[in-house]
C-alpha cells in the first residue's frame, strides 16, 4: 500500500487494515481550491498535517466546501520536496487514544504545497492564489520566532532593516515574503483577508500584526511601496489579525507508529531529519484532544469551521482562554513535570503521572495552587479542561512526548505559567504559605540547570537562550553541599524577566534557596524533597 493518489485506489486494501479514506474527489477538490482558493497556510509542519487539513477535510466530507487547503512552507523545503509531493500531498493522521486505541485517517485536503521560495515557480504560483478575491483568510504556524522582526532592546533587527531597502520585491525573510505577497493583494485591489497566527503563544495575532505593519512602515519610508500600502495593513476591516488559542499535541514521529504502519504494509513511511533538523513522516501522531478557540473576525468571510469544532469569540474570551491554558490548566503541569522529570531520568511525560510523587507535584500544581485562581472564559470550564489534562492528555502511554522537549526554554515559560498565579495570589491577599508546588519547581529548575541529574550523573539541558547567561551564576554550587553560595541564586530568583515578579518582593525568594538547598544535599536529595514537600 502506497501513500499516494494511485496507492489508494485500491481502497479495500486500506480499508481491511482499519484506515478511514477520502470521502471525495481529491482532483475536483485540487481544482476547486486553485480556482477560488479560500484559506493558505504558512508552515506545513506536524500540527498544520494533524489539525488544519482534518478541519478542511471534515467539511468537505460534510458538504460544506468544495474547497480544500495550500500550504505554503517558508522554512524547510525539504518538507515539501521530499516529503510532501512525493506522497501527493496525502497524509496519515494517526491518533493515539488514552485508552490504547489508534485511528488511522488518511487526510487529502491539502490541495497543494507550495515553497514560499521567490527563487521557486512556486511563489508565482503562490502570489497569483494570493490575490484572488476569493481567498478568506492565511493562517499561519511558523513557531513565535518565525515573527520576530526586532531584538529584545525594541531595535529592528539588522536583516530586517536591509529588507526595508530591498523592497518586496526582493524580501528574504519568512515575515517579509508573507507580507510581499500581502503588498500583490493591495495591488491588485487591496482586497480584504483575515491573517490568523495559529502558533501557541500569547496574543499571536498582536505579534503578527506588529510583524507586517513593521515591514510596512519600513518598506514605506524606504519609498519602496505605495503609501496606501501601510494604511491598508492597519485598517482592520480590510487586513484582520484574530487573536488564537491552538491546543494539540503532535510529537515527532514515533518509531513504534512507523513499525504499526509498515505491519499493516503501508509502504515508504519512514521519517526523515532534513538538513534543518526537521523531524518528519508521511504520518503524524497525535492526540486525541484538540481545541481551537479563535477571534471571529474575518473581513472577507471565513469557512464554517465551527461545524468541525473550531469555538469562535471576541478578543477577551480567546485571550482567557490562553489564559487558563498557559497560566493555570496545561502548561504550568507540563513545565513542572519537566523540569523534575529530566532530573529523575524520566524519558516520557506520560510515565511521570504513574510516579506518586510526581502525580501529586501535578495534581496539586494545577488543582490546588491554580484553580482558586484561575481565569474562567465560560466557553471551556476550567475544572473540566484540566480533568482531561490530568486524567486523559498527560498520563497517556500512547504519546511519545518528553520531559527533555517540554524543558526547552524554560527560562522564557516561568512568568507566564507560574509568575502569573503567583501574582495572582498576591493581589487577592492570599497567604503565600498556600503555594509549595510552585517554590518546588522554582528550586528544581536551579538545580536542574546544573546539568547534574538526582544520581549525581552528568545530564544533558535542553536548549534554553539563557542557559549561558545563568549557568555562570550557579558556579561554585556543587551536590553535597549544606552551605551553598547562594549570591548567584539571588540575583537569579530577584529577576523579574524570568520569573514576572521579584520574587524577593514576593517574600519566596527564602523559601526556594532552602529548597534548594536541601536538593543539594547529595544523590536522591531531589526524590527526598519532592516526597517530603507534597506528602
Amino acid at each position: 500500500m502506497r501513500l499516494t493518489d494511485e496507492g489508494l485506489k485500491d481502497r479495500q486494501g486500506w480499508l481491511d487494515h482499519g484506515y478511514t479514506l477520502p470521502q471525495y474527489d481529491r482532483e475536483r477538490m485540487r481544482q476547486a481550491t486553485l480556482a477560488t482558493p479560500r484559506w493558505i497556510h504558512f508552515g506545513a509542519g506536524n500540527i498544520f498535517r494533524a489539525f488544519q487539513t482534518r478541519l478542511m477535510q471534515q467539511l468537505i466530507e460534510a458538504g460544506e466546501v468544495s474547497e480544500g487547503l495550500i500550504a505554503a512552507e517558508g522554512y524547510d523545503d525539504e518538507i515539501v520536496d521530499g516529503m510532501l509531493n512525493p506522497h501527493d500531498d496525502l497524509n496519515i493522521l494517526v491518533t493515539l487514544k488514552a485508552s490504547g486505541s489508534v485511528e488511522k485517517t488518511v487526510i487529502g485536503s491539502l490541495a497543494a504545497a507550495l515553497k514560499l521560495d521567490p527563487a521557486s515557480a512556486d511563489f508565482t504560483t503562490l502570489r497569483n492564489l494570493f490575490i484572488q478575491p476569493s481567498l478568506q483568510l492565511a493562517s499561519f504556524t511558523i513557531t513565535e520566532k518565525g515573527y520576530r522582526v526586532r531584538d529584545e532592546k525594541g531595535q529592528i533587527l539588522p536583516e530586517i532593516a536591509a529588507e526595508f531597502e530591498r523592497g518586496p520585491q526582493a524580501a528574504l525573510s519568512y515575515i517579509g515574503k508573507v507580507a510581499a505577497l500581502l503588498y500583490a493583494r493591495y495591488q491588485n485591489g487591496a482586497l480584504p483577508i483575515a491573517l490568523v497566527s495559529m502558533d501557541n503563544c500569547s496574543h499571536n495575532g498582536e505579534k503578527l500584526k506588529q510583524a507586517i505593519v513593521t515591514m510596512a512602515e519600513g518598506w514605506t519610508r524606504a519609498g519602496k511601496t505605495e503609501a496606501g500600502f501601510l494604511d491598508y495593513v492597519q485598517d482592520e476591516g480590510q487586513v484582520s489579525f484574530p487573536w488564537t488559542m491552538i491546543d494539540k499535541i503532535t510529537p515527532r514521529p514515533d518509531p513504534a507508529i512507523e513499525a504499526l504502519l509498515k505491519q499493516d504494509g503501508v509502504e515508504d513511511v519512514s521519517p526523515i531529519v532534513t538538513a534543518r533538523h526537521t523531524y518528519i513522516a508521511p504520518f503524524v501522531n497525535a492526540e486525541e484532544c484538540e481545541y481551537l478557540v479563535v477571534e471571529d473576525r474575518f473581513p472577507n468571510g471565513r469557512p464554517p469551521l465551527e461545524k468541525a469544532g473550531v469555538m469562535f469569540a471576541d478578543r477577551q474570551t480567546v485571550e482567557q482562554v490562553e489564559r487558563m491554558k498557559v497560566s493555570t490548566c496545561l502548561n504550568p503541569v507540563h513545565t513542572g513535570l519537566a523540569v523534575f522529570g529530566c532530573l529523575l531520568g524520566f524519558t516520557k511525560i506520560s510515565a511521570e503521572m504513574q510516579d506518586p510523587d510526581l502525580k501529586r507535584l501535578a495534581e496539586r500544581i494545577g488543582r490546588v495552587e491554580g484553580l482558586p485562581v484561575v481565569t474562567n472564559p465560560k466557553i471551556l470550564a476550567p475544572e473540566q479542561f484540566l480533568d482531561e489534562v490530568l486524567t486523559l492528555r498527560i498520563p497517556n502511554p500512547f504519546m511519545p512526548d518528553t520531559p527533555q522537549r517540554i524543558a526547552t526554554d524554560t527560562s522564557q515559560k516561568l512568568g507566564v505559567r507560574f509568575g502569573e498565579t503567583v501574582k495572582a495570589y498576591m493581589k487577592e491577599g492570599r497567604p503565600l504559605s498556600d503555594l509549595k508546588a510552585i517554590p518546588l519547581v522554582y528550586a528544581g529548575w536551579l538545580r536542574y540547570l546544573l546539568g547534574i541529574d538526582d544520581q549525581g550523573q552528568p545530564m544533558s539541558l535542553s536548549p534554553d537562550p539563557l542557559l549561558d547567561t545563568l549557568r555562570p551564576l550557579l558556579e561554585g554550587i556543587t551536590l553535597g553541599q549544606t552551605c551553598p553560595p547562594l549570591t548567584g541564586v539571588r540575583a537569579i530568583l530577584k529577576n523579574s524577566a524570568i520569573f514576572g515578579l521579584d520574587l524577593e518582593d514576593a517574600g519566596l525568594i527564602e523559601r526556594v534557596e532552602d529548597l534548594l538547598t536541601a536538593m543539594l544535599q547529595g544523590p536522591g536529595a531531589v526524590r527526598r524533597i519532592l516526597h517530603e514537600q507534597l506528602d
